[in-house]
Formats: C-alpha cells, structure tokens, sequence
C-alpha cells in the first residue's frame, strides 16, 4: 500500500500544477508521482466529499440527476458522450446503464473509492462525481450539465457522504510488469479456431478467450483465416475521417478495467491535435492517442447473424484501448457499407505494404 505523505502539501501542489501550468487531474498527479485518485482525495473536506461504498447504490441513481456528461478514460482514450442516464440494471458486481445517448457496461467489483469534486474557476463551479480503482486509477466520471438538476445533485450527495471526511486515502501499488502470456504453443489453437468459428455472438469472445487462457493479442495470432488481419496504426483516422464523409453510423467503445463506454451513431467534425485524434461533436467527444497505439487489427466474429467486423486497437501490453464496429442491433446483419469500408482499411495497408 502506498501513502502519499501529507494530504495538505500534496493538495496545494496539486493545484499549484493545475493553476500555474493549466495541467489536468491526471498530468498533474503524475508529475506529483501520485494517482490522479490520490491527488483527488487530498481535497477531501475542501473541494471534495468523499462518498460512501458499494458505489452501486448510488449510481444507480443517476437517472434522477437529469442531463450530465459522462467520462471513460484508459491511457491512450477519452470518451465523453452528454445526455441522460435511463434504464439502470445489474447488481453490485456488474451493471448496465441504457439510454438514447449514454451507453455503459458496469463493473462495480473494480471500484474502491469515489468523491464528489467541485471546482470553482472563473466559469462557475464545476461539479463532478469521480470513480477510482483500488490503484487511484479513474473508472469514470459524471460531469454536471447545463440541464443537470443540481438540487438532486446536492441531496445524492449528501445522503451518500461518508463518515470519514478527512483528506487522504490509501492506495495500491500498481504491479511492476503486466501479467505474462502462456507461451502460445501451449495452447491448442486447433481446438481454439474451431470455438472461434462456432461463436454466435459477439459477447462470446471474451469468455472464449477465458476458456483457452489465450490473451487478445495471442487470439489476433492464433485466429481461423480471413478473421484477424493486422493493418497501420494510423487506420483509425481514416477510418473516422470517412465515417464522417460518408455519414455511416458505427460504435466505438472504450474501456478500462471497471468500464466500458458506448457511443453509437455518427460522427461529423474529426480532427487531428499533436498525437490526439478527436472527434468534436455535440453529445459525443473521442480524444485517442495515435502515438501510443500498439497493433490495430480488423476483426472477424461469426454470429447467428453472419459476421460481425470491428476494428480493434491494442496497446504495448495487448490491452485494449478501443474498439470500433457498425452501428447494428442483434437480429440484423451488420451493415454492407461498414463492411467495405473497414475491408478499404486491410488494401490500403496491404497496398502500403
């Protein structure tokens, strides 16, 4: 377990950075060589309340909160999509959250810690409530809105603060490596491409991946022919780029290990920024990390509705930073222009090539 020392020096430095050199949460924590959650909770009893576990409880209130933005973040990607949240469902362990605009896969075993966070600046105050894993790690975040009521705002708060509003909380260490592979040659790829092949759906993957013992990178090699095609690193632009001009519909998805965000529709203005790609639009913001892309791979997934195509980005460590499809409903086949223009992505790394 890890301390950061005194909650008050780490405080006035962390806002030092965010004041005098305009850095984020999360920059500013790590020049501090703290986790963004530690340096939250430094503020606690000043800028911030610290709020009462399991955190399913509370967020499963959501809807009553009205329109809010919602954040998931990973190293390399932000999603942010703006509407309401609906339809709650799950347990304390998982969770799904539905509606026209907000879209998330819950995994409330990975939450340790959650503030509600004001910041005052010359705009108003900002309101938020911050979601840590149990390393200070950001799971998500609820941003308030011009439509959000803050009156519930307020009273969620409150019925759910702590008892322990002192500043500071404790951490885990991250591990030092990631953990290793199998050696691929011990896993029965025979055996691994005919499950592969009998899927029928795409929420098959993962526990087909889980069954072999076999990591996402490891199923890209060992997949059945014609199913994973590896392709540049820089595909994710064009292929937002042509979304854009063509007006096709997809979904992106970006996770981490206690969330994962959907957006599904359009997207309209895509621009490059230094190493970030983003997509600025109304209701929907994509900021994605070109540089620190790893392997991008278009893939193939048998479903009882023919195949199903994405687009998958990997970082050094074969995690998953984001994953790109057509918009597509169960019971339907995946859309032809999705399809043609994701096969357009393999010619033209093909032709690169």
């Amino acid at each position: 377990m890890t301390q950061p020392g005194n909650p008050e020096t780490l405080y006035r430095n962390f806002h030092a950075l965010k004041t005098e050199r305009r850095m984020r949460n999360r920059d500013a924590a790590k020049e501090l060589g703290v986790s963004e959650g530690e340096a939250i909770a430094s503020g606690v009893g000043t800028d911030a309340v610290r709020l009462s576990a399991p955190f399913d409880r509370m967020f499963r209130r959501m809807p009553e909160l009205g329109e809010v933005m919602a954040l998931t973040r990973n190293e390399q990607a932000v999603h942010e999509k703006t509407g309401r949240f609906e339809t709650m469902s799950g347990d304390d362990k998982v969770g799904l959250a539905l509606g026209s605009a907000i879209d998330l896969r819950i995994f409330y075993g990975r939450w340790a810690f959650g503030y509600a966070v004001n910041e005052y600046g010359t705009n108003g105050t900002s309101r938020s409530l911050q979601f840590y894993d149990a390393h200070g790690d950001a799971v998500h975040k609820v941003f308030a809105r011009a439509g959000t009521d803050v009156t519930a705002w307020e009273a969620l708060v409150m019925e759910f603060a702590a008892g322990n509003q002192s500043p500071g909380d404790t951490v885990q260490p991250r591990p030092a490596t990631a953990a290793e592979e199998r050696p691929i040659e011990t896993i029965d790829a025979a055996r691994f491409r005919q499950d592969w092949l009998a899927m029928q759906d795409t929420h098959e993957f993962f526990p087909l991946l889980r069954r072999h013992g076999v990591s996402r990178r490891q199923a890209m090699l060992l997949a059945p022919a014609g199913h994973a095609e590896r392709i540049g690193n820089e595909s994710a632009r064009p292929l937002l780029e042509a979304a854009a001009r063509e007006g096709l519909s997809i979904m992106c998805f970006v996770g981490n290990p206690g969330m994962i965000q959907i957006h599904t529709g359009p997207v309209h203005r895509v621009e490059m920024m230094g190493p970030w790609l983003n997509v600025l639009d109304p209701g929907f913001n994509l900021h994605l990390r070109l540089d620190l892309i790893a392997e991008t791979w278009i893939v193939r997934k048998p479903t009882a509705d023919g195949i199903v195509t994405s687009v998958e980005l990997l970082d050094a460590a074969g995690e998953t930073i984001s994953l790109f499809f057509g918009e597509r409903k169960p019971g339907k086949p995946e859309r032809e222009d999705w399809r043609q223009r994701v096969a357009a992505l393999g010619r033209l790394e093909g032709a690169a090539a």
